[in-house]
């Protein structure tokens, strides 16, 4: 099936699953993260990644990328790999369905970077949106207040909404990578990127795995190698506007595997957060309704 020929909602269908494969990572990465810190969870994630995607990428003897293919995996591998660093450290401090609601920013954040890197309008539905997203923002932070978040926990939710800046950016980045090569390179390259760059500081920030982590470890750097896959297939058949949406269905499956797992529960604040933002994204990406024509126009 060629990209002209991809439905949008296979496309959607495919970005799904690739968000629940990806969930069940994250749980996985959460209790890495909580044993030996996000560097070293990250690191051996992305290590182990990428020796699986190039094994596969050597086995069927792919060219070497484009320079500017290169460029687009570094900045990728850059802004992804800081952004994954900080979601994983705030995510071993905050309950992980209320982690998920915050990146729920990212779509509502690349909206306006899209817009700013290709000089279009700013919708004023664009404007609303944003603020009803803000106002969601406020509500889960209300919640942690009124309970008995730690000061850790805040820092971990403000790595958070970092974070979810960075992978804004990272989204764009995927668009535009996904354009220029496909879904094996663009996993490839991404992954070695974020080992490179994580490496150079292993010796001070991170530590050796115990072996039983090692399969938590491979679990993950299969998980997130599908995911990668599958996401970028996906946007590489459909615009971002389309697939923006398939973001929220995180929130199910994290607040599912936060009770199971590290028996999170999820409070009424971080719903009603999570609510608005999502409802905020989903306006501010609306399409605009044209005027029908009239005769005279015709």
């Amino acid at each position: 099936m060629t990209r002209a020929t991809t439905a949008p909602a296979t496309a959607f269908a495919v970005a799904s699953i690739a968000i629940a494969i990806y969930s069940g990572m994250d749980a996985i990465m959460k209790g890495l993260s909580i044993q030996s810190g996000a560097y070293s969870a990250v690191l051996w994630r992305s290590v182990a990644g990428a020796v699986i995607a190039g094994s596969i990428f050597l086995a069927r003897r792919r060219r070497w990328p484009s320079r500017h293919a290169l460029r687009l995996h570094v900045a990728r591998g850059t802004t992804g790999g800081l952004s994954v660093l900080l979601f994983f450290w705030g995510l071993a401090r905050v309950p992980m369905a209320q982690s998920v609601a915050l990146t729920f920013l990212a779509p509502l954040i690349a909206l306006f970077l899209a817009a700013v890197t290709l000089g279009e309008r700013i919708r004023r539905v664009a404007i609303i949106g944003s603020l009803v997203a803000t106002l969601g923002v406020i509500v889960i932070a209300a919640g942690e207040r009124g309970g008995t978040a730690s000061g850790d926990h805040l820092l971990g939710t403000a790595a958070i909404v970092v974070a979810s800046v960075l992978y804004a950016v990272s989204l764009v980045l995927l668009r535009a990578q996904a354009q220029v090569a496909d879904p094996l390179e663009v996993t490839l390259f991404t992954m070695l990127v974020i080992a490179v760059l994580l490496a150079i500081g292993a010796p001070v920030f991170a530590s050796a795995p115990e072996w039983p982590q090692t399969p938590a470890i491979l679990a993950a750097a299969v998980l997130g190698t599908i995911s990668s896959l599958l996401l970028a297939w996906a946007y590489g058949r459909a615009e971002a506007q389309v697939l923006a949406p398939v973001e929220y269905t995180a929130f199910l499956w994290a607040a599912a595997l936060g009770w199971l797992v590290f028996g999170e529960r999820v409070s009424a604040m971080t719903v009603a957060g999570a609510l608005l933002i999502v409802a905020g994204c989903l306006v501010a990406i609306r399409k605009p309704v044209s005027a029908p024509q009239t005769e005279a126009s015709q």
